[in-house]
């Protein structure tokens, strides 16, 4: 025990956990946005291994990270258009939707690199070349000054260009969400549908940007985990990220509440890690994240319940009041 202890209060083992956490945060604040427009993107897991897979083959065939980027957001948001297609205009039921998308990340992604490299789970074009080199990685940033800062410096600096990206996203999510008219729109839409259409709001066009903006953020974290958390795609490569930005988003609707939600599952990825490092069989450590998942997921219900339940309570004692009077 003092063993692990000591391992874990160590700047690698921080830096591990913000690392862990941006291609998660980046998923939960699509899931976020699309649940303030009153609708549900279960589908972030499959678009996040598809835009995984072309960012990393934009980059390869381009030989630029920037363009693989630009393609894997192009994708993200593209998969979510179709899916708001098929949901919005044909009417299918937007969880099915997701489902398939999700299968399709998992079984179609493998076919598609198969066709197009001609490779499987992208392995090495040649016995040296391997689809993202480190060059095409998207680099890494040092920070000036903090990166001088004995412990913090190695702690907050030297991480991703997209580590970045994603905290601030939290800042700019909660920017559109209430500082600007489309965020009055998307949260009007989901409050209440009806009453926004009656103004003049086109509800079905606010849930396509929704679900645009979503399948930006999961094309983002698609990136991130093909181009710079693995030097390239493989099979199911995104290991359940996508749900587990689903359950972030359960606990706090919010860009900040989900942030720390998602520090909270970037910690409990990290910690299951260093048991398996430190010899813990890793059957029983892997499982470690999903655990913490749905142990969250009980203690946020149980706290809703509870606050609806006071709420109801004060309601009820404010109309016994009115009553009496």
């Amino acid at each position: 025990m003092s063993n692990l202890l000591s391992s874990m209060m160590t700047p690698a083992f921080f830096f591990s956990i913000i690392r862990i956490t941006s291609p998660i945060l980046f998923a939960t604040l699509g899931a976020v946005i699309v649940e303030k427009a009153g609708i549900s993107n279960i589908g972030l897991e499959g678009i996040m291994m598809i835009s995984a897979l072309f960012g990393s083959l934009g980059a390869y065939y381009t030989s630029s990270w920037i363009v693989g980027l630009l393609v894997a957001l192009a994708v993200g948001v593209l998969v979510a258009v179709i899916m708001s297609l098929f949901a919005f205009q044909l009417k299918t039921d937007i969880i099915l939707v997701g489902i398939a998308i999700n299968m399709i990340g998992s079984g179609g992604t493998l076919f598609l690199v198969k066709v197009i490299t001609n490779l499987t789970e992208g392995k090495p074009l040649s016995s040296t070349t391997s689809l993202i080199t480190k060059t095409l990685q998207i680099p890494t940033v040092n920070i000036p000054i903090i990166r001088s800062i004995p412990v913090l410096g190695k702690i907050i600096s030297g991480h991703s260009l997209l580590t970045y990206v994603a905290f601030l996203m939290v800042f700019v999510v909660w920017v559109i969400l209430y500082k600007t008219s489309l965020g009055l729109n998307l949260r009007s839409v989901g409050e209440n549908p009806n009453a926004a259409s009656s103004v003049g709001v086109s509800v079905t066009k606010v849930r396509y940007i929704a679900m645009g903006l979503s399948g930006l953020m999961a094309g983002f974290g698609g990136a991130f985990m093909s181009m710079s958390y693995a030097m390239g795609w493989s099979q199911d490569m995104v290991a359940g990220r996508g749900f587990i930005a689903l359950a972030a988003q359960a606990m706090s609707a919010e860009p900040l509440g989900s942030m720390f939600a998602t520090i909270l599952f970037g910690f409990a990825q990290a910690f299951g890690i260093k048991l398996s490092s430190i010899g813990f069989d890793s059957n029983l450590a892997s499982p470690i994240p999903y655990i913490i998942t749905i142990v969250g997921l009980v203690i946020f219900a149980i706290t809703k319940r509870s606050k609806e339940a006071k709420r109801l309570a004060a309601v009820g004692a404010a109309a016994e009041k009115e009553k009496e009077a």
